[in-house]
C-alpha cells in the first residue's frame, strides 16, 4: 500500500515493529521526533533528499535596507546569484551585446553561429576578468542571502534576482517521499532505538508470567542497525565530494 501522509508512514514504522500485535512503549511524541530526526539525515545525506532549484526572488525597499535577502526556510545551500545587472542592460544601445545581436545576427537561418559564440565566450572572460562575479554569503541557520554589493546602486525594489541553489525535498508536497526503502527502514531503527530505551529503564523487573523486560538487546540492535544505515546512504545514496581549489 503506497503511503501519502505522516499519519500513514508512522503507523507503518509501528507496525513494522510489532504493533498492534506487540505493544510498543513509545510515545506519540517520540515517534514524531524520531521521524523528523530521520527526515533531516535524509535530507544532508540522501540524493533524493533535496533537489537543483532555481528561486526568482523581487527585491524589496526592505531587503535593500538591509542589505540581506531572506530566503525560505527549506532553501538549504545558494551555489550562486544571476547576473545581477543583466537583466536590464542587455538592450542598452551602447552594450556589447546589444551590438552583437544587431549586426552580427540580423539573419540567423543564413549565417554561422560559431563567431557569436566565440564572441561571447571572450566575453564572459573578460568579464571575469575585469568585473568579477558578486561574492555570496549564505548559512542555512539565519536564512539570509548576503550579496556583497552596493545594495543603492546596483538593484532597484520591484528588480527579479534569480537564485541557484537547492531545496529540501518537502514531503508534504511530494508525497512520494515517505515510500522511500532507506527512509522506512531508518526511521523503524530510530523508533526502535527509542523503545529500547525506554525499556533500559526497568530492565530485570519481572512482570505477571514470569516475562522480564530486555530494552538492552533492543537498543543493541536497533544502534547496529542505525549505523548500518547510516554507512549505507553515505556510501550508496550521497552525491560525490567535490574538489574544492582555491
Amino acid at each position: 500500500m503506497a503511503i501519502t501522509t505522516r499519519q500513514q508512514f508512522k503507523e507503518y514504522i509501528l507496525r513494522r515493529l510489532g504493533a498492534p500485535v506487540i505493544d510498543i512503549n513509545v510515545d506519540d511524541e517520540q515517534v514524531e521526533d524520531r521521524i523528523d530526526d530521520a527526515l533531516l539525515k535524509f535530507r544532508d545525506y540522501h540524493f533524493d533528499g533535496m533537489q537543483h532549484a532555481y528561486l526568482p526572488y523581487q527585491v524589496q525597499q526592505a531587503d535593500i535596507n538591509n542589505q540581506y535577502i531572506t530566503l525560505p526556510e527549506d532553501f538549504v545551500g545558494v551555489t550562486r546569484v544571476f547576473d545581477i545587472n543583466d537583466s536590464y542592460s542587455a538592450m542598452n544601445l551602447f552594450n556589447i551585446r546589444y551590438q552583437l545581436h544587431l549586426n552580427e545576427l540580423f539573419n540567423i537561418s543564413s549565417v554561422s553561429v560559431t563567431p557569436y559564440v566565440v564572441a561571447m565566450r571572450h566575453i564572459e572572460f573578460l568579464e571575469e576578468v575585469f568585473v568579477g562575479k558578486k561574492p555570496i554569503r549564505y548559512n542555512r541557520n539565519t536564512d539570509k542571502l548576503y550579496i556583497d554589493m552596493n545594495w543603492n546602486d546596483d538593484v532597484r525594489a520591484g528588480q527579479y534576482i534569480i537564485i541557484d541553489g537547492y531545496r529540501e525535498v518537502n514531503p508534504t508536497e511530494n508525497p512520494d517521499v515517505w515510500n522511500e526503502p532507506w527512509l522506512r527502514k531508518y526511521t523503524t531503527a530510530l523508533v526502535k532505538l527509542q523503545w529500547g530505551e525506554n525499556l533500559k529503564k526497568f530492565e530485570g523487573m519481572n512482570l505477571p508470567g514470569g516475562v522480564t523486560f530486555n530494552g538492552q538487546k533492543i537498543w543493541e540492535e536497533a544502534n547496529e542497525e542505525i549505523n548500518k544505515l547510516e554507512d549505507e546512504v553515505i556510501m550508496d545514496y550521497s552525491l560525490p565530494v567535490t574538489d574544492m581549489i582555491g
